[in-house]
């Protein structure tokens, strides 16, 4: 039978030095590189509404971790509950999924392990912060780069997670990972997923910035009005130029998945899919037109385009952007690149 690990975040101020993330937050994903701001800032959706602030959002409900380990302790799981509240603790949770010592010396994930984690999630960012320091451990340097790692990866095939959401009512319409994922909700279900379900691969991006992306970016603002705030940047995928510099941008939604499809209403992705080994990306630039009678209308135009990498060179000082809802400022180049199915996660 299987031990179970079942991973919380905890809240920064539960910790002497700081939780999870660059920062010390627990609750998201910066991961220490700037300008991402430390995990557990408060963030906004895409449709202007303000998020929990970082308190609310690190209070881990109990009732369904406690639900889920008795589920897989009624079914035979050795179940340990662990609180991480530093990056050094989710990396002793993680330890336990490494392979036998490699003569190269790479730390490497074992595919036959008998342990299985479950991340116990309350928004997509603390899911992002546990996949993060999986990429952290896993990831062998360039120069030492093994034979068996395929050639459009970075990464070795990360040890499936299990995903609970601390909130097992929440509505799909909210749009969470779990959601778009068609994950199961309920701590009982989740418990069978992880003990009899099977993994299932799902497309990673990683960023130069040294974080990833499971679900994807919006980059762009609003002001205290909902009025759109404009900036300008040359936006590249692949080969194809979205932006050049000069055009007014309202939005940039890099995809992964579909967190970030809409933006008040306007389509931004069409068809984002997490496992086909493509990031979407959309621009959404401003047009003046002219009606029959002389009068000037605007409406959006947006550009679309699909590939491996994505390239963001802001012209403007700072950009806001959402990053799997973790706010940040954009000051820089931020380039995304995918990694095919690097990670996964239990399903029924």
């Amino acid at each position: 039978m299987y031990d179970v690990v079942l991973l919380t975040l905890g809240s920064e101020r539960d910790a002497p030095g700081g939780g999870c993330g660059s920062g010390g937050a627990c609750c998201g994903g910066a991961d220490g590189a700037a300008p991402e701001n430390a995990d557990g800032v408060a963030a906004k959706n895409t449709d202007g509404a303000a998020a929990k602030t970082a308190d609310e959002r690190c209070e881990t409900p109990r009732v369904p971790v406690l639900a889920c380990a008795d589920a897989l302790t009624a079914r035979g799981a050795r179940v340990e509950t662990v609180t991480a509240r530093s990056d050094a603790e989710v990396d002793e949770v993680l330890a336990r999924l490494d392979g036998p010592p490699r003569p190269d010396g790479l730390t490497w994930p074992d595919p036959d392990s008998k342990t299985r984690l479950v991340v116990a999630t309350a928004s997509d960012a603390q899911l992002r912060a546990v996949v993060r320091r999986l990429v952290r451990r896993y990831a062998p340097p360039p120069s030492r780069r093994p034979a068996e790692l395929p050639g459009n990866r970075t990464v070795p095939d990360l040890p499936p997670v299990g995903v609970l959401p601390l909130d097992p009512a929440r509505s799909g319409t909210q749009r969470d990972l779990a959601a778009q994922l068609g994950l199961p909700r309920d701590p009982a279900a989740v418990a069978a997923a992880v003990l009899d379900g099977t993994p299932r691969r799902l497309d990673l991006l990683r960023n130069d910035g040294g974080s990833v992306t499971l679900d994807g970016a919006l980059l762009g603002a609003a002001d205290d009005a909902g009025r759109p705030l404009h900036w300008r940047g040359r936006i590249e995928v692949d080969d194809a130029v979205l932006s050049h510099g000069e055009d007014p941008i309202l939005a940039c939604a890099v995809g992964n998945a579909g967190g970030y499809a809409q933006l008040d209403g306007l389509p931004l992705l069409t068809a984002p899919d997490p496992a086909d080994g493509l990031v979407e990306v959309a621009v959404a630039v401003p047009v003046v037109t002219r009606s029959a009678l002389g009068r000037r209308k605007v409406r959006f135009e947006v550009r679309r385009a699909r590939g491996r990498a994505v390239a963001v060179v802001p012209r403007d000082e700072k950009v806001p952007y959402l990053d799997d809802g973790v706010e940040g400022e954009l000051s820089r180049k931020r380039s995304w690149w995918i990694e095919p199915g690097a990670w996964a996660v239990w399903t029924a």
